[in-house]
């Protein structure tokens, strides 16, 4: 049949590995260090991976191509999956995981749980962390208090882990560097493939931050769902406003 799928003009790519984290079908993977499409039954034709490519490398194109096969879609999502959590190479980037921790005990005249150095623990439970990265059917998304934090939060507010990290999952981004419309279908995702609990939206005064608050609210809305919201701005001085 003939209809709309990606080409990858291998020339272009320069085997960063974008397009493979943000084919949500897992139809890219990395051959030689090219970007090669598995199997065209993998591929919807949506393009998800575009505006993932740093060099253009990618396009969607019309010509005869194998059928979109989403029950082979899920079989290979769900191996993957399975395969992930066996495999001890790779980059660690893209390998997702849950990070246990043991609740530290809060020491005589100290209002905040140290660690047996004084230092605060960290409160991140998941990995990986940027919203590029994130799979939209990780489980640990399932039930989770979702933090979505512009990338400078973190470094501009002293008790970010403390205030906003403990007790959520956490996904960041740059609303002025990155692709908006994709943290917005990324988002989508995450909302319909997941039972979310509640939205944090952690951001900075900067005008160009409301970006990552339009892309939550518009995949709410995408995604049919209205989630508990609450939105934090930070000042560039460190303050929350």
């Amino acid at each position: 049949m003939k209809r709309k799928i990606i080409t990858i003009d291998e020339k272009l790519c320069n085997g960063c590995e974008l397009c493979v984290n943000a084919c949500h079908e897992g139809a890219i993977q990395m051959v030689e260090g090219k970007a090669k499409l598995v199997s065209d039954k993998y591929c919807d034709g949506l393009g998800d991976c575009l505006p993932a490519c740093p060099t253009g490398a990618i396009e969607i194109t019309e010509r005869e191509a194998e059928a979109y096969d989403e029950e082979a879609v899920k079989r290979r999502i769900e191996k993957k999956a399975k395969e992930s959590k066996t495999l001890l190479g790779g980059c660690p980037g893209t390998m997702a995981r849950r990070i246990d921790r043991m609740d530290e005990p809060v020491k005589k005249g100290v209002q905040e749980p140290l660690g047996d150095d004084g230092k605060r623990p960290s409160e991140l439970r998941q990995w990986p962390v940027q919203l590029h990265l994130v799979h939209p059917r990780e489980d640990y998304l399932e039930n989770a208090d979702l933090l979505i934090a512009a990338d400078c939060t973190a470094f501009a507010y002293g008790d970010f882990h403390k205030d906003f990290i403990k007790d959520r999952v956490v996904v960041m981004g740059c609303p002025k560097l990155d692709d908006n419309a994709y943290y917005t279908e990324k988002l989508t995702e995450i909302f319909v493939n997941n039972h979310i609990n509640s939205i944090t939206v952690v951001k900075m005064e900067v005008p160009c931050c409301n970006g990552m608050v339009s892309a939550v609210k518009q995949a709410m809305l995408d995604a049919k769902t209205i989630l508990p919201y609450q939105e934090v701005t930070i000042g560039v001085e460190g303050i929350i406003k």
